[in-house]
């Protein structure tokens, strides 16, 4: 691997770790960084609440829903970041404790991120995700 392909491979997994944490402390302009502008995020496998959207109306959803959140962690790992130019496929596995509103035992998930990113003149970023659940134990509504 050439030093190009390392440094890009350090950015890709340096934006993954910024969608976590501002997923994590509600700080959504972080989260919105890590996208391009028009962007399409699916998260459609973890709740059929949440429809197919393009960034800022994403970001929009998830500070209305997860915001309201008393905690969360996001761990990635497992990250896979596959280089083709200017361009890149990736799959991180996530996972994913949290305490939901309401709910007075916390819930656990985890699953797969399958991120297209583009490389931008503002350094990497995703233009698409896609969100597969594998599982999710104490989902709201009783099932998982």
């Amino acid at each position: 691997m050439d030093l190009q392909a390392l440094a890009d491979k350090l950015e890709i997994s340096e934006q993954l770790a910024r969608y976590a944490r501002g997923v994590d402390t509600n700080d959504f302009e972080l989260w919105k960084s890590v996208f391009t502008p028009e962007a399409v995020i699916d998260y459609t496998s973890t709740s059929s609440l949440l429809p197919v959207a393009k960034r800022d109306e994403m970001a929009i959803m998830l500070e209305q829903g997860l915001g309201k959140a008393p905690w969360k962690l996001h761990y990635i790992t497992n990250t896979e970041i596959d280089l083709d130019g200017d361009r890149a496929r990736v799959i991180a596995q996530f996972y994913n404790p949290m305490q939901l509103p309401g709910m007075a035992e916390p819930s656990y998930c985890g699953g797969y991120y399958f991120h297209d990113f583009v490389r931008t003149p503002d350094g990497w970023k995703s233009e698409k995700l896609v969100e597969q659940l594998v599982w999710f134990v104490n989902k709201p509504g009783g099932a998982g």
